[in-house]
């Protein structure tokens, strides 16, 4: 067997033993079909007020600016899709199922450095770094590179076997490993992710405008929320699912098996009237170690008085 072959079979196998569900691998290169529709999405504006899409552009194509010498992208997804969905009353508020535990950051952090440490256990030492979407990487492309899925007309990567509901996270290494091949795109002429948004943020198949995406507007803009929208957040809060949870590839979903991503009794048992009299304390006991930290406390309010005026 090939050493490139040899390699790609050991980073497979560790990926499966530390719970990843899918693993590909890409060649680390210029990511040049990108490059023109990155930059025509900035031109346009559809990333809002994120500043930072629009700095490390090169890094942001290129893997090897981020490590040096880098041969190889080793793409790993990890499932969160919940074992039962919260928040079933429509009258009550919702956040979007990947904030229902622990920051995911931290959890699949760790489970990156102990991947790198079992690889250069077997194939030596090897200069590469570990992502879960806080660096320049433009994960969702590698992960389709890499032969994980396509990416949907909602702009999400999608599995084949088990949908959307997942985190993608990288390790860029200087080491060669067999590339996999990236599979079509099999969204055919569905168009229930764009005709079930409710503030037309899809604004073209493929295209999203971030500016009117429920999760931009709750969680990444830190002014007032446009009045223009009022009434079409159907009551989510945190993010959104609407996108993923009508596309019929997610019907594939399967439970994830991770401790961490398991809601608190707290947020198990929240009604709308406890969103709405939520204080600061009740938000930090519930909110603990939570991606919901990031809207902070304020944000939080902001979403919940403005879908509740």
């Amino acid at each position: 067997m090939m050493q490139s072959e040899n390699y790609a079979r050991i980073a497979k196998k560790h990926a499966q033993e530390l719970g990843f569900s899918f693993c590909g691998i890409a060649q680390a290169e210029f990511l040049e079909e990108e490059a023109p529709r990155l930059e025509k999405w900035l031109k346009q504006g559809f990333h809002g007020d994120m500043g930072w899409m629009n700095e490390n552009f090169d890094k942001r194509l290129d893997p090897r600016l981020l490590v040096e010498g880098a041969q190889s992208v080793i793409s790993v997804l990890y499932n969160y899709a919940p074992p039962q969905t919260l928040f079933e009353d429509e009258q009550n508020f919702k956040i979007s199922r990947y904030a229902y535990g622990k920051d995911y950051h931290k959890v699949i952090k760790k489970k990156l450095k102990d991947y790198i440490q079992l690889l250069k256990k077997d194939i030596g030492d090897f200069n590469g770094r570990a992502f879960v979407d806080s660096a320049p990487v433009m994960d969702k492309v590698w992960a389709k590179k890499a032969g994980l899925g396509w990416i949907g007309k909602h702009s999400n990567l999608i599995n084949p076997k088990q949908g959307s509901y997942f985190f993608i996270a990288e390790l860029i290494l200087d080491v060669r490993m067999q590339p996999d091949a990236p599979i079509r795109d099999y969204c055919a002429s569905c168009r229930l992710c764009i005709d079930a948004c409710p503030t037309q943020a899809i604004v073209e198949p493929y295209r999203v405008d971030a500016q009117k995406c429920i999760p931009y507007l709750t969680i990444e803009l830190k002014t007032q929320l446009p009045e223009n929208m009022k009434g079409s957040y159907q009551q989510w809060i945190f993010g959104c699912d609407i996108c993923q949870e009508v596309c019929p590839w997610t019907r594939r979903s399967k439970p994830h098996q991770e401790p961490a991503f398991m809601p608190n009794e707290w947020l198990a048992g929240m009604k709308k009237q406890d969103w709405i009299e939520m204080t600061e304390e009740t938000f930090e006991k519930v909110f603990a170690s939570s991606p919901v930290k990031r809207t902070k406390f304020e944000g939080l309010k902001r979403n919940i008085l403005f879908l509740n005026e």
